[in-house]
């Protein structure tokens, strides 16, 4: 388990716009040795191959540091008609071999946020190891499979459009926090301040999930931090400068210890996916506590661990349910009444648990009816 090292970054202070909170991330020294650029795949469906039984499909609207071709594109039908002629609608299809593969010698294609949600999906998708008998045929032949998560996309978080395009962009910021009602959405961090200008706008296309969206559509505007300086104190020039630099240290500090704390202070369990030369292409999962922040993301780091681009994603209370469950499960090798005991609840509080997070399909039917009767009789 692991924790983020962002030695360089510093934060600046915050833009408001309604309920959305900019913080800028700016870097001492910029990355010369690793860029990224977008490439933009415009409205379409996207399928990456994760192995030779299991792909991936979700709306994958840009890319990082990629090639592609618009000759004999394939088309699929968008929404669901019953003809003998062409469908009226068209999506076109994107096939990626995979999350992160490499374009040329020195180049890798990978595609953003994706890398890290297929990394959540994948989370003990093999379903249970030993065949109790409360599991379904299904879970055992299957397993996980299909395994659905939904995000919205961020042109749909309200007033995220509007801070993006109205906020000002900070000489050597490299990277940004988002907050929506003043709950930690987002951080996007890249090598380059160039890379960064480039890749401002893509946020708007990013992946948001439910608890962003829900936020921003109910928040009322949050405050703006204001600098006051202690009047007292300042009897010449040199007491002014002294206590404006105070008020620039406060503000790093309030926002790592209390803002962005759920973030910075978890642990994660990080798996690596790439080598570039000195730099390292990773994905992490939190520890799925209940009630806490719990963010899933992609990493590339130097050879000393510093981070050069990140990305992540808050997962919402039943997101995070689910991986608590499953991660509960599995460390009891998938035996129900062991794995309720191991939390002082009983076995049906623990499968209504199950079907409450949406995996109530794993358990048999008839063993569910006998949860559920248990717990009315209660």
């Amino acid at each position: 388990m692991s924790t983020f090292d962002l030695t360089g970054l510093s934060v600046r202070p915050s833009q408001v716009w309604g309920g959305v909170r900019l913080v800028p991330l700016v870097r001492d020294e910029p990355i010369e040795t690793l860029r990224l650029h977008a490439q933009i795949y415009g409205d379409s469906i996207g399928v990456a191959k994760v192995n030779h039984r299991t792909a991936y499909m979700s709306y994958i609207p840009h890319g990082f540091v990629t090639t592609w071709s618009t000759d004999g594109t394939p088309a699929a039908a968008y929404g669901t008609e019953i003809t003998q002629d062409a469908p009226s609608a068209l999506l076109r299809l994107h096939f990626h071999r995979r999350m992160a593969q490499r374009a040329d010698k020195k180049r890798l294609r990978f595609l953003p946020m994706h890398l890290a949600i297929e990394g959540y999906l994948a989370l003990h998708f093999g379903g249970p190891d030993i065949v109790w008998e409360e599991w379904s045929q299904r879970a055992i032949r299957n397993g996980l499979s299909p395994r659905v998560e939904e995000a919205y996309v961020g042109a749909q978080v309200q007033g995220l459009a509007d801070a993006l395009r109205v906020f000002e962009i900070h000489p050597g910021q490299c990277g940004v926090m988002v907050y929506v009602a003043d709950a930690l959405a987002a951080a996007f961090v890249v090598p380059h301040p160039d890379d960064y200008r480039e890749l401002h706008p893509t946020l708007i296309m990013d992946a948001y999930g439910e608890l962003i969206y829900q936020y921003a559509l109910f928040s009322p505007p949050v405050p703006q931090f204001r600098v006051r300086l202690n009047e007292s104190h300042v009897n010449s020039l040199a007491d002014l400068r002294a206590e404006a630099r105070r008020q620039q240290l406060a503000w790093p500090r309030f926002h790592d210890s209390a803002m962005a704390s759920g973030l910075l202070d978890a642990t994660y369990d990080i798996r690596r996916t790439y080598r570039m030369g000195d730099y390292t292409l990773t994905r992490f999962v939190p520890g799925f506590l209940p009630k806490h922040e719990n963010h899933i993301g992609e990493l590339i780091t130097d050879q000393h661990g510093r981070t050069a681009y990140l990305k992540t994603f808050r997962l919402s209370e039943n997101q995070v349910r689910r991986g608590y469950l499953l991660n509960l499960l599995a460390a009891n090798n998938w035996h129900i009444p062991t794995t309720a005991a191991a939390i002082g609840i009983t076995e049906a509080a623990l499968g209504l648990r199950i079907e409450a997070a949406g995996l109530g399909s794993m358990v048999k039917g008839h063993v569910m009816d006998l949860y559920r009767a248990s717990q009315r009789r209660r």
